[in-house]
């Protein structure tokens, strides 16, 4: 099987699957791929990548590894210091406040703070923009 990315004469992109390069000649010259938008049979082969799987050789080093994990953790502890220093708290009302300001009821600032799980997903169905804060890494300094 191979999947096509195709598009039809007046632009619109989508994917389909075929046994084989050959079948989507022969069903493309006989008219029947055509777009699921338009029903043009204008269709052409767009530009891709090819699917490839890696290998061991593509592997990062331990020590590569153990450098990229520090710089995940380092990023984590800069995005947590920076909202903690730049952002109000509000501590387990965030919540409420957080929905507030996305209704105009309250002043328009970044905060952050505590919620459950089942706040933040009432949130999230609702609309109102919310993500975590990384967690808090361990000290490098600590670490043995």
């Amino acid at each position: 099987m191979i999947r096509y990315t195709l598009s039809c004469d007046h632009d619109h992109g989508f994917e389909a699957w075929f046994a084989s390069s050959a079948d989507y000649d022969d069903q493309a010259a006989r008219g029947l791929v055509e777009c699921p938008f338009c029903n043009s049979t204008a269709v052409r082969k767009q530009v891709m990548a090819p699917a490839l799987s890696g290998t061991k050789k593509d592997a990062p080093s331990p020590d590569a590894a153990r450098q990229m994990q520090a710089m995940m953790m380092q990023a984590a502890r800069e995005v947590r210091d920076h909202v903690e220093q730049n952002f109000d708290y509000v501590g387990d009302a965030f919540a409420r406040e957080a929905r507030d300001i996305h209704e105009g009821r309250s002043e328009k600032r970044e905060i952050y703070g505590d919620a459950t799980p089942a706040e933040v997903k009432k949130l999230k169905d609702d609309g109102v923009p919310c993500a975590p804060l990384p967690s808090l890494p361990p000290d490098p300094k600590k670490a043995n």
